[in-house]
């Protein structure tokens, strides 16, 4: 069995990657439960050394490394430049701040000292999507690496490249072997290394299906386990909103990597006083957009990273249609080389069609017409995903309220939903379990242990 990687923008066949045996494996698990006892005494000014070369690495590499990004995964080059960036960020934020983030917390009683101290776990198994070769793996490696653990990472099978690139980016930072190992392996093979006594927990990104079989694999194994999983992130845009900037940050929330992102805007759920400007505007934007090489600047939609990806997404828009939704533009797979999938805008989404109820993945905006405020909050709550939403009003305490009452992990009022390093990342609901980045993110994979001291 071997992995393919693929240039989405033509379908040209890249490279092909043997999978590791399984005596491979067990030696990368040897050497990685072997460093672990090391590293977790380590001194935080050497785990944060290690993460300054990194990001330096980063820096160096960048323009190499974002045009390996777009090559494999198909995003444009600005996006991928934009993703690398923000990974030797997240190397410095943790170098600089991991130090506050586990220091002990002293309570109170009437022992001489009782205090919360923060563990390693040991080896910890990353799971990832390829919609952020580089990105998601970074925000998961850095805290865990500075929380004193080690790292395995099982990345997508179609960013192979990617998943190497990334071990070899360590090994030039200079990471003792072993610390980082990226693992070309199969389901099977992933099952067992999340089953194995030395592999103490497990970070998953993707989708809602598989994270629920990881859940469950872990869970019978008694490890830790952080999901990240879909979204069908509501867009609520109140009457009084400013038009402008509503449809702008709609276009680059859910036309950005080609809409393949967990946290972009698929649901915009509008208001009567501004519905109809909002659609005849951004249906206008859409019809703006322009396929092409994603290393071209002129290009301003990516194409979908897989073959399958683009045909689950059009049957998705096809059982959408046939549940009543109108398309407004696009609505079909782009002919030519490559996976494109037109840039798509749906109209007359209710609760019942695949387009509400369902994560569609890529280019697809869906429009959802609320009758009043209220209503535009029980629409956003009717869905199974709690991943991000956003609010749009010229009433910043009002924006605020709404945002108070809808069931996600991240609520933004007159701004676009990210994941900020500084803040707590992950959903509710269907959307996953635990938290990635700030000082929440670094924690999900330690022991938070008691410790009581008598007189």
């Amino acid at each position: 069995m071997m992995f393919e990687s693929r240039n989405p923008a033509t379908g040209e066949l890249l490279e092909v990657f043997d999978l590791l045996a399984d005596s491979q494996l067990e030696d990368r698990l040897v050497r990685a439960r072997a460093i672990s006892r090391d590293w977790r005494h380590s001194m935080l000014d050497e785990r944060a050394a290690l993460l300054k070369n990194v990001a330096g690495v980063l820096r160096d590499q960048r323009e190499t490394l974002a045009r390996s990004l777009s090559l494999e995964m198909g995003k444009l080059l600005s996006e991928a430049l934009g993703e690398v960036d923000k990974c030797a960020l997240c190397c410095d934020y943790y170098a600089e701040h991991a130090g506050a983030m586990l220091q002990d917390e002293p309570i109170a009683t009437e022992a001489r000292d009782t205090r919360v101290v923060f563990e390693p776990l040991g080896v910890i198994l990353a799971v990832m999507p390829w919609n952020f070769p580089f990105w998601q793996v970074f925000r998961f490696l850095a805290p865990t690496l500075m929380a004193g653990n080690t790292a395995l990472l099982k990345h997508a099978p179609n960013v192979s490249r990617c998943a190497l690139l990334i071990e070899d980016i360590l090994r030039r930072a200079g990471a003792p072997d072993g610390l980082f190992s990226t693992l070309l392996i199969s389901v099977e093979q992933t099952a067992m290394v999340i089953a194995d006594e030395r592999v103490r927990g497990v970070a998953f990104t993707g989708s809602e299906a598989t994270g629920r079989k990881i859940a469950t694999l872990a869970g019978a194994n008694l490890k830790k386990v952080v999901l990240e999983l879909g979204g069908s992130d509501p867009f609520i845009v109140l009457d009084d909103a400013d038009l402008d900037r509503a449809v702008d940050m709609a276009m680059r929330l859910r036309f950005s990597n080609a809409g393949q992102i967990c946290v972009a805007a698929k649901r915009f759920i509008l208001l009567p006083g501004i519905a109809e400007a909002f659609t005849a505007r951004l249906v206008e934007r859409v019809g703006q957009l322009q396929t092409g090489d994603p290393l071209d600047a002129a290009t301003t939609l990516a194409p979908m990273a897989r073959d399958d990806l683009q045909l689950q997404l059009h049957a998705q828009v096809q059982a959408a249609i046939s549940d009543g939704a109108k398309v407004l533009v696009g609505g079909e797979p782009q002919h030519g080389d490559g996976w494109f999938y037109k840039p798509t805008v749906l109209d007359g989404i209710k609760p019942g069609n695949t387009a509400f109820d369902e994560e569609l993945f890529g280019p697809v905006a869906a429009i959802v017409r609320a009758r009043d405020e209220a209503d535009a909050i029980r629409l956003a709550n009717a869905t199974r995903f709690g991943l991000g939403a956003s609010v749009w009003t010229a009433d910043i305490q009002k924006g605020e309220a709404l945002a108070r009452q809808i069931e996600a992990g991240a609520c933004f009022v007159n701004a676009p939903v990210v994941s900020d390093l500084r803040m707590p990342f992950g959903g509710t609901k269907a959307s996953g379990l635990g938290r990635e980045l700030a000082s929440y993110g670094i924690r999900e994979f330690c022991n938070i242990k008691s410790l009581w001291v008598a007189e």
